[in-house]
């Protein structure tokens, strides 16, 4: 593990946003994976990365 979070990959905050969502902590994952993205050079891949993690404040039902 690094301490250094310069250090980290996208592979690496990639791996958190996983473990985030199965945590059940949707917007921590929303934004361990924008840094990822931001983190790729292929615009592609940024983008499918994005389509995976929506943010959760946009996507969120309300119920009464």
């Amino acid at each position: 593990m690094t301490r250094d979070p310069a250090d980290l990959t996208a592979a690496d905050h990639l791996y958190a946003a996983r473990e985030m969502t199965a945590a059940n902590r949707p917007y921590l994952a929303h934004l361990l994976a924008e840094e990822a993205a931001r983190r790729t050079t292929d615009p592609a891949t940024a983008a499918g990365i994005r389509a995976a993690f929506p943010d959760p404040t946009t996507t969120r039902k309300e119920t009464d």
